[in-house]
């Protein structure tokens, strides 16, 4: 395998950095949320850019080098979605304005990108003076797999105790002002609950790579490919949610579908580190004989598993309620956020598209209703959105309750976002 000189990572770093500043400069200088053409157009742009590159490590390091930077690539993306998911639950909690999701966004997989850096050359530097590193990332994985598979495996109030100290600590207005990171708030200059969900944001960043980087560095050992893979799999991730947001939802078995990868991975790296073995208390300190799977085998199998989580997941009648959840938590958030002068015709637009999604929730089989996550926050917003639409445009009161269970009537007020809708 050639090696990476000097001129390849100066080119590819300012590649890389080229490509977030012109996020940070042309998309999301003027808050907005993009629409259905403009996020297809840059989400094929990037991904577009991440295979040609593929293509020219193939090319110029062989075949064995393009099959690592594809397998890890893959299994970067398909982690860094979860992750994106994970960043929604938590912009849900914070009420973040439509428009204002992509700057979140992209400063979650900029925090995100430099994470994963310095833990790549940590782990770089841990691998090449000791071999048995390869032991605990693999047990890592494996234990990341099983966490996966709990019923608790994602909790989405992790970053939680961030933002409480942060609030603690410093004086913050429970307002959005803009995109503002800073206002002013009952007279003094306090931190706006944007700056707040990017805290929480990056907090979730530091956990994740915690599960992401040993993951590709069981696929290669390569620093040049664990980076660049890591890289490209987190460019493009702000627009191609706003592309398949509700396709995100419909992927329930998601969660499955990644302990598997992970598991496997996971078994990869304990198999490579007993055939470099030289810890003294297995097998005296000499290699074990073990098969090794290779890198197109890996390639393989993770391509395999992702696309049987995808079909199944598109085939599954509880994604599709998982869809009509999520589009309700979304359209209350969007009425939630209206400022009080906004003109009647945007509110009962939003109102409206509110009602609609109701009531897709409402038509649910009790099956589902009884899986939603915290229904007692949800009924709790809609009778918010309900009352303000009330008391600022004077309609009727109209019904909204969705009939979910409470979470002392034994529903699933308490499950997981992966195992609920």
């Amino acid at each position: 395998m050639p090696t990476t000189t000097p001129f390849v990572w100066e080119v590819t770093i300012a590649l890389i950095a080229g490509l977030l500043a012109f996020d940070y400069f042309f998309h999301v200088r003027k808050a907005h949320a993009p629409g259905l053409r403009e996020a297809a157009v840059w989400s094929a742009l990037y991904v577009g850019i991440a295979l040609l590159f593929g293509v020219a490590g193939w090319t110029w390091g062989g075949a064995d080098m393009g099959a690592e930077y594809f397998s890890g690539y893959i299994t970067e993306k398909a982690l860094s979605i979860d992750n994106v998911f994970v960043f929604l639950v938590i912009m849900s909690s914070f009420q973040v304005p439509r428009e204002s999701q992509q700057k979140v966004l992209l400063f979650g997989i900029t925090f995100a990108l430099v994470a994963r850096t310095v833990f790549i050359l940590l782990g770089a530097a841990l691998i090449e003076r000791f071999a048995w590193v390869f032991y605990l990332f693999g047990l890592a994985l494996l234990v990341t797999a099983g966490n996966l598979l709990a019923p608790d495996g994602h909790d989405d109030d992790r970053p939680n105790v961030v933002v409480r100290l942060v609030r603690r600590v410093f004086h913050s207005s429970p307002h959005y002002d803009g995109d503002r990171l800073f206002t002013t708030w009952q007279g003094k200059r306090a931190l706006t609950p944007m700056l707040l969900v990017m805290l929480a944001i990056g907090g979730t960043d530091i956990l994740f790579a915690f599960d992401s980087i040993p993951a590709i560095f069981g696929l290669t050992q390569n620093v040049f490919i664990v980076f660049t893979a890591t890289a490209f799999s987190l460019l493009g991730l702000r627009q191609l949610y706003f592309l398949v947001g509700g396709l995100l939802e419909r992927l329930v078995y998601l969660s499955i579908g990644l302990a598997a990868i992970l598991g496997f991975i996971g078994v990869k790296l304990v198999l490579h580190a007993l055939h470099e073995n030289n810890l003294p208390f297995i097998n005296d300190g000499e290699p074990v004989p073990v098969i090794e799977i290779s890198t197109w085998t890996s390639l393989v199998v993770i391509v395999a598993i992702l696309m049987v989580t995808v079909v199944a997941s598109l085939w599954s009648p509880r994604g599709k309620a998982r869809v009509a959840v999520s589009a309700l938590r979304q359209k209350v958030a969007d009425y939630l956020s209206l400022r009080e002068d906004a003109a009647p015709v945007l509110r009962r637009t939003v109102f409206a598209e509110l009602v609609r999604a109701q009531q897709r929730v409402d038509a649910l089989e009790p099956r589902f209703k009884a899986m939603v996550r915290r229904p007692d926050v949800l009924q709790h917003d809609l009778q918010r959105a309900h009352e303000a639409h009330v008391r600022t445009t004077g309609a009727a009161q109209a019904p909204s309750d969705l009939g979910l269970p409470r979470p002392s009537d034994g529903g699933g007020g308490d499950d997981d976002a992966d195992h609920s809708t």
